[in-house]
């Protein structure tokens, strides 16, 4: 059993490059798998390993980069590795919204679930939902809006066309890319903005099926894919075509073929890109039959 580790926190830093070889070197002695970006403006990451190399990790990083506490934390498990390699990224911002935002200089409410479900069954609450499109199909809040954008630096004109007189309730995976968000709008003077404290992560893990306002799954940066309530790994799968999270609905489509295509991406796909991923797959399978491990590690389920 592997205990994923997902964390953000705003902070001045400096001294990227020579911060990145440590963390590699690091997460390597440990054992310890995931993504972590280091900006100026602070740190995002998830990581995976055994639960003492992801505390000794866990400790370390603060450490390293002077902090006492992070901004978010969540701990998940996984049967399976969901990671194949440690990644340190240098990023102009942990989020990028192509804009310097002063995130101290602002008050955000953080709700947690049970204050959250009773503001977003307020019907005069707009409920914004800041992540991807292909996120938000996978599983949202119900009366949630998407603003069906690509790329997170898009979002600041979306949010300029927003009702300043409403409450806006909004909400992403772990919460990073709302604090961005709920700054802006309260510098843009927006009076009553509320964010979901820990992101969806925190309510899937707190909060019962039978009384959740969540609806479907939450789509996770990894080989997880999905998860459901209590954070249990999901049904989803990843279309090796187009990379893009498929149901089980979605493979009784006749465009669906594993490791290859799916109903979105069928069409656009050359038959040089097919037979190339048909070859994948095949490696995929015998990996499987000889009881190896590869790097997409859920089809092992």
């Amino acid at each position: 059993m592997f205990t994923v580790f997902g964390f953000y926190k705003f902070k001045k830093l400096k001294s990227l490059n020579s911060n990145k070889i440590i963390l590699q070197k690091l997460f390597i002695e440990n054992n310890i798998k995931g993504i972590f970006i280091i900006s100026k403006e602070g740190i995002n990451g998830t990581l995976s390993g055994e639960l003492e190399n992801i505390f000794i990790i866990k400790k370390k990083i603060k450490s390293l980069l002077k902090f006492v506490k992070y901004d978010n934390e969540n701990f998940s498990k996984s049967e399976f590795q969901p990671f194949h390699k440690p990644k340190v990224k240098i990023k102009k911002e942990v989020v990028p919204m192509g804009l310097k935002i002063l995130l101290k200089a602002q008050k955000i409410n953080h709700l947690n679930p049970s204050k959250w479900d009773s503001l977003i069954k307020n019907k005069n609450t707009f409920i914004l939902d800041v992540r991807k499109p292909f996120e938000y199909k996978v599983g949202t809040f119900k009366r949630a809006v998407n603003p069906n954008i690509e790329y997170f630096r898009e979002f600041p004109q979306y949010l300029n066309g927003l009702d300043k007189k409403k409450p806006v309730a909004m909400f992403c995976t772990g919460g990073i890319r709302c604090e961005k968000a709920s700054v802006y709008l309260n510098q843009k003077g927006f009076k009553k903005v509320f964010q979901l404290k820990g992101g969806i992560l925190n309510y899937l893990k707190k909060t019962d099926k039978k009384s959740s306002m969540w609806k479907g799954e939450c789509f996770v940066f990894d080989n997880r894919v999905s998860v459901k309530h209590n954070l249990s790994v999901g049904s989803y799968s990843i279309c090796g075509g187009c990379r893009k999270p498929i149901s089980t609905k979605d493979k009784g489509s006749k465009k669906y073929e594993i490791g290859v295509s799916c109903s979105t991406c069928h069409d656009t796909l050359t038959e040089k890109q097919k037979n190339r991923f048909r070859m994948r797959q095949m490696q995929i399978k015998r990996a499987k039959e000889a009881g190896k491990k590869h790097i997409f590690q859920k089809e092992f389920k």
